[in-house]
């Protein structure tokens, strides 16, 4: 209640000193070239904006021109652009290679830890079947080589 009273009494002021300045109200000339000026005023605006974007432009021409030239001296590839989503899918990568044994790696489940185990005793097992099966193989050869059958 105490904000309205006091917005009310503040606009009030404001009012009267805006009746000050001018007590008139603007003729339809006044108004007209106040609207002329004010879209001279906009088209200057464009076109110095045309006139920068121009500018720039030419200046990035003469600067690919020039990286162009370093690439074709050097023989330097140039990066392709890649798309949004080879990027998402490459910083994804990164985040998965970096946050293996990082502190902010994702906690395994104890379906993944069981997983993981059984992953690894396959590995040892086969890698005990294989050694056996060259030791056999090994020991074949050598008992048939001995072994002449006439």
């Amino acid at each position: 209640m105490a904000a309205f009273i006091a917005k009310q009494m503040v606009g009030n002021q404001l009012s009267a000193v805006k009746d000050i300045g001018g007590g008139e109200s603007m003729t339809a000339e006044e108004k007209e070239r106040l609207a002329q000026l004010e879209q001279e005023r906009l088209e200057a605006l464009r076109e110095q904006e045309e006139r920068r974007k121009e500018k720039h432009r030419k200046i990035e021409v003469e600067r690919e021109k020039m990286r162009k030239g370093i690439r074709d001296k050097y023989n330097i590839k140039k990066k392709e652009q890649i798309s949004r989503e080879e990027s998402i899918d490459a910083i994804k990568k990164q985040d998965s290679v970096c946050s293996e044994s990082g502190l902010n790696r994702r906690k395994k489940t104890p379906e993944e830890m069981t997983a993981e185990a059984e992953e690894a005793d396959l590995d040892d097992f086969s890698k005990f079947k294989n050694s056996l099966e060259h030791r056999f193989s090994e020991l074949k050869n050598s008992i048939e080589s001995r072994c002449v059958i006439q």
